[in-house]
């Protein structure tokens, strides 16, 4: 890539949305090898991801028992809780046209899937500890008037 002007990414890392909004070349050849990236890294996993979970959520409702269907789904959802979050901020930076990209909103999202939603994980998968359910209740219980 040639780039003209400053050659100063705007980020907080070198991603390759701000390194085409650089560039002064052919851009359209950047955006395909982008739309390339993204369905093989992201939306591949995605599609494998959604259709474990159509098997699980079928095999789920095959248990007979509401208190083991429960908790199957609850030990289903705190995973699907952090794939939400990761691949969506993901699809969102990656899936837009070059048109609407906003490098101020970018670097917020791109903070969001690299720092603050791995950092979440641990919280996400803890709530599934009765210690935890019962810590934050303590915690959050209001006193009585």
């Amino acid at each position: 890539m040639s780039f003209c002007g400053d050659n100063i990414i705007d980020d907080f890392f070198c991603d390759l949305p701000p390194l085409v909004k650089l560039a002064c070349d052919v851009k359209a050849s950047y955006q395909i090898l982008l739309y390339f990236l993204l369905t093989s890294n992201v939306i591949t996993p995605i599609v494998f991801i959604l259709a474990s979970y159509i098997f699980i959520i079928f095999a789920i409702l095959r248990i007979r028992s509401t208190q083991g269907r429960l908790k199957a789904f609850s030990t289903c959802s705190s995973h699907l809780i952090s794939v939400t979050l990761y691949y969506g901020s993901i699809l969102y930076i990656y899936s837009r046209p070059s048109s609407s990209y906003s490098l101020q909103r970018d670097k917020i999202v791109s903070s969001f899937y690299t720092v603050v939603f791995p950092m979440l994980n641990p919280m996400i998968y803890s709530l599934r500890n009765k210690d935890v359910k019962e810590a934050l209740k303590k915690l959050f219980k209001m006193p009585a008037s």
